[in-house]
């Protein structure tokens, strides 16, 4: 190797070693730097919020199931066969009692009743005339009878004829909601075809079941409350009004019915959501927002805030601390155990935190 090339080599060696000693140099003089800070403020801190353990007045609650019922509800279908020749609602329109609906022909009926009203103007007519002549002594009591009698006759005939009219006019039995028509202007009906769903909405009734342990907590006049998924966050308030007067031998489970007023239309027939029934009397429960609490396969647990010794300084460090919740209520959630009243558990910064380390606590919204 020529002394040029050696000259390079060790040229470059020694700058690589002046280098990387002033990295090294730089790097302990951090670590120093860091250790030195963390003598004189303390070790790093995860900021979190907390919220202390209440104990509140915790009353029972049963929570079931329920479906929504229409207040009155039926299937209109026709009575009887025919052409449809007249459609007078719309999908989802709201109609009053006796309005009619749907025209099934009745032409043939018509002329029917046309025919039968003259017979019957003339049979009232011959059993007038067979009054006087009896009267006068004309006639004998005999055709004077068998005149009122084809009079009566005429009359029921011209009823009949009426009644099957009424019966090709389907109108509302009550006043409701209809829902989706399922028709057409001339299709031809058959006694059950259904023509729309007609309900009434407001207010609707709410059944759902209960086990027999608990059908003696349940009577007429408590107030439920009744949740469903298509308004999240939000319940109806409704009051039983019945619980039926036998428990089904199959599934054990009593059947009770509330009314819940629905002015707003809101809810409809064929929802289903969570009835919850406050029974008993309240009962000392400890809470915590259930936003404090982690939910794991391993176990259930929230961050305990507790004062520790570290050399110089106290510190606020999380404890992961195992804990049974009971049932939730609002944005609270009943501890049955694990906890103790006054602890602070931690509601924010979970996620940042693993078991023992040093937490500062900020008021909820600062920043």
């Amino acid at each position: 190797m020529a002394n040029s090339d050696r000259r390079i080599l060790v040229r470059t060696v020694v700058i690589v070693a002046v280098v990387l000693a002033i990295i090294f140099g730089i790097k302990l003089w951090q670590a120093r730097a860091a250790q030195a800070a963390r003598t004189h403020h303390g070790p790093f801190m995860v900021s979190v919020t907390a919220a202390p353990v209440a104990k509140i007045a915790w009353q029972p609650e049963i929570h079931v199931v329920a479906s929504l019922v229409a207040t009155a509800g039926v299937a209109l279908t026709p009575q009887l066969s025919g052409q449809v020749t007249g459609i007078y609602f719309h999908s989802g329109e709201y109609v009053h009692r006796g309005q009619r609906l749907v025209q099934i022909d009745d032409s043939n009926q018509l002329a029917t009743l046309a025919q039968n009203l003259a017979a019957e103007a003339l049979a009232r007519i011959n059993y007038q005339r067979d009054q006087h002549l009896y009267a006068a002594r004309a006639t004998s009591r005999e055709i004077l009878d068998t005149a009122h009698a084809n009079l009566q006759s005429a009359t029921a005939t011209v009823a009949n004829d009426r009644a099957t009219l009424a019966k090709l006019s389907v109108s509302a039995p009550f006043t409701g909601w209809m829902g989706v028509r399922d028709i057409s202007l001339g299709q031809y009906l058959s006694p059950g075809t259904k023509i729309a769903a007609l309900n009434v909405w407001n207010p609707v009734r709410a059944e759902f079941t209960v086990p027999q342990n608990s059908s003696g907590l349940i009577h007429p006049g408590q107030t439920v409350d009744i949740a469903v998924d298509a308004f999240p966050g939000r319940s109806f308030a409704g009051r039983i009004t019945a619980v039926d007067s036998d428990v089904n031998p199959n599934t054990r489970n009593v059947t009770v019915e509330a009314v819940v007023p629905n002015p707003h239309l809101l809810l409809r027939p064929g929802m289903f959501g969570e009835a919850s029934v406050m029974v008993g009397a309240a009962q000392a429960r400890l809470a915590v927002p259930t936003v404090a609490i982690t939910y794991s396969t391993f176990g259930d647990y929230v961050y305990v805030i507790e004062k520790r010794k570290a050399g110089p300084h106290t510190l606020q460090v999380a404890i992961a601390t195992p804990i049974r919740p009971g049932h939730t209520r609002g944005k609270l959630t009943a501890v049955l155990h694990g906890l103790h009243a006054g602890e602070l558990v931690v509601t924010a910064g979970q996620v940042k935190l693993r078991s023992g380390m040093p937490v500062a606590i900020k008021r909820p919204g600062a920043h």
